[in-house]
């Protein structure tokens, strides 16, 4: 099971804090902060983990250790088409590798694929040159039951891990024993590790 710290509005400091206690990955949820934060901290690991412009596809490209919320196939070619352009210029690696965000109650304003269109956004992800099918991601929406939404993601996870073992990202400060015990692999973790944000 991985911890994924969670930076966002914290300063680069506290990722170079991190990396001096061992920790080699964080999370940011804006394009913008996390693209300064990888910037002022090339050896820390910096995953995109908000919702995704498809306009900063190509910039995500250029700075990101990975990405946890493509949820669209014009996200899918937006970044392909970024980690084209990159090519050479990247200091992470050749290849993306992409988690997919789940939307439990498709609820377009929130960010996430559906389980119908789910089978489309794995293949498309699949046959990219450049992105890697790491697994699925989801945030439980608010008033729903999360060890329900856990459960279900972690069904998808088994199903779709015929051709390749799928990890899970699920469950953040609030509710990550929950998740532990429906079978996430990595939990994305702010204010417990971190306390609370600084306002913006």
């Amino acid at each position: 099971m991985e911890i994924l710290p969670v930076t966002k509005f914290h300063p680069a400091s506290d990722l170079e804090l991190l990396y001096e206690l061992g920790v080699r990955a964080v999370g940011e949820n804006r394009e913008q902060e996390a693209r300064e934060k990888a910037a002022a901290c090339p050896q820390m690991d910096v995953w995109m983990i908000g919702q995704i412009q498809s306009k900063k596809c190509n910039s995500i490209a250029r700075w990101a250790a990975g990405v946890q919320s493509v949820d669209t196939l014009k996200i899918v070619h937006g970044l392909e088409r970024g980690m084209r352009n990159a090519e050479g210029t990247r200091t992470k690696g050749d290849t993306l590798p992409c988690y997919i965000q789940l939307s439990f109650d498709g609820d377009p304003n929130r960010g996430g694929c559906s389980e119908e269109n789910l089978g489309e956004l794995v293949a498309a992800v699949r046959e990219s040159e450049h992105l890697e099918l790491v697994g699925f991601m989801v945030v439980p929406p608010l008033g729903t039951d999360a060890t329900e939404v856990f459960r279900w993601a972690h069904a998808l996870c088994q199903e779709y891990s015929t051709e390749q073992p799928l990890k899970l990202s699920a469950g953040m400060s609030g509710d990550m024993h929950e998740a532990i015990a429906a079978g996430s692999d990595v939990v994305r973790v702010g204010t417990a590790i971190l306390g609370s944000r600084p306002v913006a």
